[in-house]
């Protein structure tokens, strides 16, 4: 005659599992006799005209004026620039010519640009007087086509 296959181990694991069903059976019905009226009404929420949630609906006489759409405007205004030199003057604050990069600082806002020397025109060193263009690079305006004064 053959063994029986259900083990002591799982008979303790099918009594626990179904415990834990009966549980949680057990606690759905608690639940659900303990729970006050739950229809939709009971649940929803309105904005009051300064924004405040309340349980009460809005008066509309004090409902605020009316928004028109087209006086809604999306996105982020135009930045409007000052007159763009897109020929600049400066003076080179740091250069490191072994590897190829540096920085110049510009006269007119005492701003720092970065420069690489694949945007040069002449060979520069620190402290020289240069003209130089802006462009947009990865990290910011680069100073490109960089010539000595």
């Amino acid at each position: 005659m053959a063994k029986s296959q259900q083990t002591y181990n799982k008979k303790e694991k099918e009594k626990k599992r179904l415990k834990k069903r009966q549980d949680k059976l057990a606690k759905k019905e608690e639940r659900k006799a303990n729970s006050s009226d739950g229809d939709f009404d009971s649940m929803i929420a309105y904005v009051d005209e300064n924004g405040m949630i309340t349980d009460t609906p809005p008066d509309p006489n004090k409902k605020k004026k009316v928004i028109k759409a087209e006086n809604i405007e999306l996105g982020v205004s135009k930045r409007v620039d000052e007159e763009f030199n897109p020929n600049r003057k400066g003076k080179v604050s740091f250069f490191d010519s072994s590897k190829g990069y540096g920085f110049i600082l510009d006269t007119d806002n005492q701003e720092k640009y970065f420069v690489h020397v694949s945007g040069l025109i002449d060979e520069i060193g620190e402290n020289d007087k240069v003209t130089f263009e802006l462009e947009q690079g990865q990290k910011g305006l680069n100073a490109v086509r960089v010539k000595k004064v």
